[in-house]
């Protein structure tokens, strides 16, 4: 397939750079001259306007900062610019608003369009290994799904328009707030004498065990390969899980859903970010449970 490729951020470039391997045709589109280039080093064909990328592609997908952008993008230089038989991805994380509105006018204009964002952080994205939450038509889904499955491991249909951005900020917030469990329980065992190893032994197998334990350990040298043993470089940016808090925030208010443990993790990332932290990984914030003010 020909596919136009929108935002070739730390999450896009590598998106893209999997599709060129998959054999498709990528035209790239970035802001960035030096995303633009690792683009072309990777395979893509690279254009400095969007409806240049759009033009006579098969799909389009787009991994873009925020809502309104989104919408920007797709209204202004998306629609009515991409042939009329392309499928649209969005793969940005949105609030659902949004989502649900792009989709909705992209129906109107004779596409049909999907929200799919991701989970899997930096490595995934290069690595081909995300998963992805698709809020669409059953049709739409089914024409994106080969698309998404070039680019990740898993391909999961979530319901109707918007549901896709609802996965994300749901399995984000626990996410967020099972990740500060998690630090806060290495920093007591710590101060209560035990081998923080000995205890990752024994409470991985045990009832505590859980994802931000046993697969991104927020410790060094414990357990498997974690930002953790880089100081927190690279995976997922304190900046972007804050982001996705404040969307599961807005979504909680709109639907007057009570959620104090998602509350509560939005307060503290939204600490640890204006202390300077946003471009640490998000399981960085063991450094101030460890050492509280």
């Amino acid at each position: 397939m020909k596919i136009a490729f929108i935002g070739l951020g730390n999450m896009g470039g590598g998106m893209a750079a999997n599709l060129v391997r998959a054999g498709h045709a990528v035209n790239a589109f970035d802001l960035s001259s030096e995303a633009l280039m690792r683009a072309q080093e990777n395979g893509c064909a690279t254009f400095t306007s969007v409806r240049d990328a759009v033009a006579g592609v098969d799909a389009v997908v787009s991994m873009l900062p925020n809502g309104k952008i989104v919408a920007r993008v797709f209204e202004d230089d998306v629609l009515r610019h991409a042939p009329q038989g392309a499928i649209l991805l969005d793969c940005s994380t949105i609030d659902v608003g949004t989502a649900r509105q792009v989709m909705a006018d992209a129906v109107t204009a004779g596409y049909d369009m999907v929200d799919a964002p991701v989970s899997g952080g930096i490595a995934a994205a290069n690595a081909g290994t995300l998963t992805f939450m698709v809020g669409g038509t059953d049709a739409a889904f089914a024409r994106a799904e080969p698309i998404l499955s070039d680019m990740g491991k898993a391909v999961i249909h979530a319901g109707a328009s918007g549901a896709g951005q609802a996965a994300k900020i749901c399995n984000n917030m626990l996410l967020g707030a099972s990740m500060i469990a998690t630090c806060e329980t290495f920093a007591m065992a710590e101060k209560l004498g035990l081998d923080l190893q000995t205890f990752y032994d024994i409470s991985s197998k045990a009832s505590g065990q859980n994802w931000s334990m046993t697969s991104y350990c927020p410790v060094p040298g414990v357990g498997p390969m974690t930002p953790a043993d880089n100081a927190y470089q690279g995976g997922f940016a304190t900046a972007l899980m804050l982001k996705d808090l404040k969307l599961a925030m807005e979504a909680a208010v709109s639907v007057h859903a009570d959620v104090p443990m998602g509350e509560r993790a939005a307060e503290l990332y939204a600490q640890f970010d204006e202390a300077g932290n946003g471009a640490l990984d998000f399981s960085a914030i063991i450094q101030t449970l460890k050492h509280p003010a």
